[in-house]
């Protein structure tokens, strides 16, 4: 397998576009920024952000609390958070 830098990868006969490679910087880029927010919000310190942590924080994450937070355990993770955001 071939990667080239502009984001398609040859395999034999065939050609598969990728995500271009700026989208993949972009996202981890996004995940640490996510991460770095995440830690300022979580007051205990528990890792997870219940929706009064998120309620001035995050207000975005807030007022999508209940969406995020699928199996209604009362707190999101920053996997969650980051999964919202793809």
């Amino acid at each position: 397998m071939r990667l080239i830098s502009h984001g398609i990868c040859s395999v034999g006969a065939a050609t598969i576009l990728l995500l271009p490679l700026s989208a993949i910087a972009d996202s981890a880029s996004k995940n640490q920024e996510i991460a770095e927010r995440f830690a300022k919000c979580d007051t205990n310190k528990d890792g997870k952000l219940t929706p009064e942590e998120t309620k001035g924080c995050m207000p975005r994450i807030y007022d999508h609390f209940s969406y995020i937070d699928s199996e209604k355990k009362g707190y999101l993770t920053v996997a969650q958070i980051q999964q919202a955001a793809r």
